[in-house]
Protein backbone atom coordinates (compact mmCIF):
# COMPACT_ATOMS: atom_id res chain seq x y z
CA UNK A 1 0.00 0.00 0.00
CA UNK A 2 1.21 3.66 -1.25
CA UNK A 3 1.53 6.42 1.09
CA UNK A 4 2.36 9.95 0.87
CA UNK A 5 6.39 10.54 1.42
CA UNK A 6 7.69 12.43 4.81
CA UNK A 7 7.65 16.07 2.76
CA UNK A 8 3.81 16.16 2.35
CA UNK A 9 0.81 15.22 4.28
CA UNK A 10 -0.47 12.11 4.78
CA UNK A 11 -2.50 11.05 1.43
CA UNK A 12 -6.59 10.37 3.21
CA UNK A 13 -6.74 6.93 0.64
CA UNK A 14 -3.68 4.55 -0.61
CA UNK A 15 -2.82 3.24 -3.80
CA UNK A 16 -1.81 -0.93 -3.84
CA UNK A 17 0.93 -1.65 -5.99
CA UNK A 18 -1.04 -2.85 -8.51
CA UNK A 19 -2.95 0.31 -8.83
CA UNK A 20 0.01 2.53 -8.76
CA UNK A 21 1.93 0.41 -11.74
CA UNK A 22 -1.49 0.83 -13.59
CA UNK A 23 -1.64 3.86 -13.22
CA UNK A 24 2.44 4.57 -13.84
CA UNK A 25 1.59 2.70 -17.11
CA UNK A 26 -1.27 5.07 -18.69
CA UNK A 27 0.85 8.12 -17.68
CA UNK A 28 3.33 6.67 -19.76
CA UNK A 29 1.55 4.74 -22.66
CA UNK A 30 -0.78 8.06 -22.91
CA UNK A 31 2.18 11.27 -22.33
CA UNK A 32 -0.02 12.61 -19.67
CA UNK A 33 2.26 15.64 -19.33
CA UNK A 34 4.31 16.15 -16.22
CA UNK A 35 2.28 18.86 -14.71
CA UNK A 36 -0.81 16.56 -14.71
CA UNK A 37 -2.04 13.80 -11.88
CA UNK A 38 -4.15 11.29 -10.69
CA UNK A 39 -7.52 13.43 -9.71
CA UNK A 40 -9.39 11.47 -7.24
CA UNK A 41 -12.75 12.36 -6.07
CA UNK A 42 -16.16 12.15 -6.15
CA UNK A 43 -19.48 13.58 -8.06
CA UNK A 44 -22.68 13.54 -7.37
CA UNK A 45 -24.77 10.86 -9.23
CA UNK A 46 -24.92 7.34 -9.81
CA UNK A 47 -27.17 4.62 -8.64
CA UNK A 48 -26.52 5.14 -4.97
CA UNK A 49 -26.30 9.16 -5.05
CA UNK A 50 -22.25 9.71 -5.53
CA UNK A 51 -19.87 7.88 -7.72
CA UNK A 52 -16.07 7.67 -7.99
CA UNK A 53 -14.21 10.48 -9.79
CA UNK A 54 -10.62 9.25 -11.25
CA UNK A 55 -8.83 10.63 -14.24
CA UNK A 56 -5.80 12.60 -15.39
CA UNK A 57 -6.10 16.87 -14.33
CA UNK A 58 -3.74 19.58 -12.77
CA UNK A 59 -4.50 21.05 -9.91
CA UNK A 60 -6.77 23.84 -9.11
CA UNK A 61 -6.58 26.07 -6.24
CA UNK A 62 -9.01 24.25 -4.06
CA UNK A 63 -6.99 20.84 -4.17
CA UNK A 64 -4.69 19.28 -1.78
CA UNK A 65 -1.34 17.39 -3.66
CA UNK A 66 -0.09 14.47 -2.50
CA UNK A 67 2.97 11.68 -3.54
CA UNK A 68 2.06 8.58 -3.53
CA UNK A 69 5.19 6.87 -4.48
CA UNK A 70 6.11 9.29 -7.42
CA UNK A 71 2.59 9.41 -8.78
CA UNK A 72 1.12 12.71 -8.20
CA UNK A 73 -2.36 12.49 -6.20
CA UNK A 74 -4.84 15.21 -6.56
CA UNK A 75 -7.79 15.70 -5.00
CA UNK A 76 -10.67 18.59 -3.96
CA UNK A 77 -10.31 19.48 0.03
CA UNK A 78 -14.00 18.95 0.20
CA UNK A 79 -14.13 15.13 -0.98
CA UNK A 80 -11.70 13.71 1.84
CA UNK A 81 -14.37 13.60 3.99
CA UNK A 82 -16.23 11.01 1.15
CA UNK A 83 -12.63 8.75 0.77
CA UNK A 84 -10.83 8.61 4.06
CA UNK A 85 -9.22 5.48 4.35
CA UNK A 86 -10.25 4.32 0.71
CA UNK A 87 -7.86 1.54 -1.16
CA UNK A 88 -8.40 2.21 -4.86
CA UNK A 89 -7.03 -1.45 -6.29
CA UNK A 90 -6.40 -2.68 -10.15
CA UNK A 91 -8.20 -5.77 -11.17
CA UNK A 92 -7.05 -7.60 -14.53
CA UNK A 93 -8.84 -10.72 -14.55
CA UNK A 94 -10.80 -12.62 -16.75
CA UNK A 95 -14.13 -11.63 -15.55
CA UNK A 96 -13.08 -7.65 -14.78
CA UNK A 97 -10.87 -4.95 -15.86
CA UNK A 98 -10.25 -2.03 -13.91
CA UNK A 99 -10.29 0.30 -10.94
CA UNK A 100 -11.88 -0.89 -7.88
CA UNK A 101 -12.50 0.71 -4.72
CA UNK A 102 -12.84 -0.30 -1.08
CA UNK A 103 -13.97 2.85 0.72
CA UNK A 104 -14.96 2.32 4.28
CA UNK A 105 -16.58 5.85 4.12
CA UNK A 106 -19.45 3.77 1.99
CA UNK A 107 -22.90 2.99 4.07
CA UNK A 108 -23.99 1.41 0.79
CA UNK A 109 -22.62 0.60 -2.86
CA UNK A 110 -24.09 -0.57 -6.73
CA UNK A 111 -23.62 -3.85 -7.99
CA UNK A 112 -20.69 -1.96 -10.27
CA UNK A 113 -19.27 -0.67 -7.64
CA UNK A 114 -18.76 2.77 -8.93
CA UNK A 115 -20.97 4.59 -6.94
CA UNK A 116 -21.98 4.86 -3.34
CA UNK A 117 -23.89 6.27 -0.53
CA UNK A 118 -22.35 8.15 2.18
Amino acid sequence: MATATASTKLAPIALTPRALEEVRNILREKNVPAEYGLRVGVQGGGCSGLSYLLGFDKAKEQDETFDLDGVKLIMDKKHAMYVMGMEVDFQDGLNARGFTFNNPQAKSTCGCGSSFSA
